[in-house]
């Protein structure tokens, strides 16, 4: 086990990596803790004397006033730690601060007991301490710098551990592949590349930053030693290990990507149902243009007449408003 590993194994037997909390992160929670409960002390104070000063004053004496000190110190050491656990999933305002969470030793979430538990014997014989408060002290933190998984005293009686909820790095993407490699890296035989294998070299492309030479170099070298003997051909030509590597975990990748590809597509044919809707994009906002302009209709034109259709019958006579000539008399003498 080192330094920074929790110890945690999951259900499917798998290590988990979680870094257990050390003391310098766990008095730094502790510190902001101390701060919370001071300002819900003082105000858990005010409403207590107000209540006080609300009551009859023959009721009011001595040993009411010492036991409500009593109840808000329960409530502000004990209450605010078993509170916040039990709501906050098993994390303080200090611990959400920092990014610790208390578990229990087998990874589990916290139960209110085991809250309760380390609460009573931290106020005990850890801060405040209320029992030998310097000798308690001293214990304390000899217990948690010997732990190998940095447990106090209350995480001892409860079965309890504190965790760092947050990685130790940023994890970076792997080193893109090289140019000259990506030809070589098409015509490589991955058959017997497992999993397993294939994780590893992902860690350490990812990882690699945080290593110092020559471990960096050395374990590179090793990696490559291992993959070159499950792949063919060789590499063209010279170039560092976490190259190499990196061409062979993207080209593995594609190849991944392209298998999965065929198989939903084949999975589409076959069972349509089965095969979720595309999502629907909507489409940008485009302001329509507006219409074009009609064209002005053409001037109207006067058509000719129709020429008259012939009469079927003929007209009738129009009668005439002159009277007619008067006969020529024989016997009248020429003029």
């Amino acid at each position: 086990m080192t330094w920074a590993d929790a110890g945690l194994v999951s259900g499917e037997a798998v290590e988990l990596d979680v870094r257990a909390a050390r003391l310098g992160s766990r008095v730094l929670a502790l510190l902001i803790d101390l701060v919370a409960q001071l300002m819900a002390a003082l105000l858990l104070g005010v409403v207590l004397m107000v209540v006080l000063l609300s009551l009859p004053g023959d009721i009011v004496d001595g040993a009411l006033f010492g036991a409500s000190q009593t109840v808000l110190l329960i409530l502000v050491l004990v209450g605010y730690p078993v509170l916040m656990e039990r709501f906050a999933g098993g994390r303080t305002l200090g611990k959400l601060a920092v990014g610790l969470r208390v578990v229990r030793a087998d990874g589990g979430p916290v139960g209110v007991g085991q809250s309760l538990t380390r609460a009573l014997v931290g106020v005990a014989v850890e801060w405040p301490g209320l029992v030998l408060p310097l000798l308690s002290w001293v214990a304390s933190v000899t217990v948690m710098l010997s732990d190998p998984r940095g447990r106090r005293l209350g995480d001892l009686v409860a079965g309890t551990l504190v965790v760092h909820t947050r990685g130790a790095g940023i994890w970076r993407p792997a080193p893109p592949v090289v140019p000259p490699l990506l030809g070589w890296a098409g015509t490589l035989d991955l058959t017997w590349l497992d999993d397993g294998l294939a994780l590893a070299v992902r860690q350490y492309l990812g990882r690699m930053h945080q290593l110092a030479e020559p471990d960096r170099t050395r374990l590179g070298r090793e990696l490559w030693a291992e993959v070159s003997a499950v792949t063919s051909p060789p590499p063209p030509w010279a170039a560092p290990a976490p190259a190499y590597l990196a061409a062979v975990l993207a080209e593995r990748g594609r190849r991944a990507a392209y298998r999965l590809g065929r198989t939903r597509l084949v999975t589409a044919t076959l069972w349509p149902e089965l095969t979720p809707p595309p999502l629907a994009i909507p489409a940008p906002l485009v302001v329509p243009a507006p219409p074009p302009a009609m064209p002005a209709p053409p001037a109207a034109t006067l058509r000719p007449a129709a020429p008259a259709p012939p009469a079927l019958w003929p007209a009738a006579p129009v009668p005439s408003t002159r009277q007619p000539a008067a006969p020529a008399r024989a016997d009248a003498p020429d003029r």
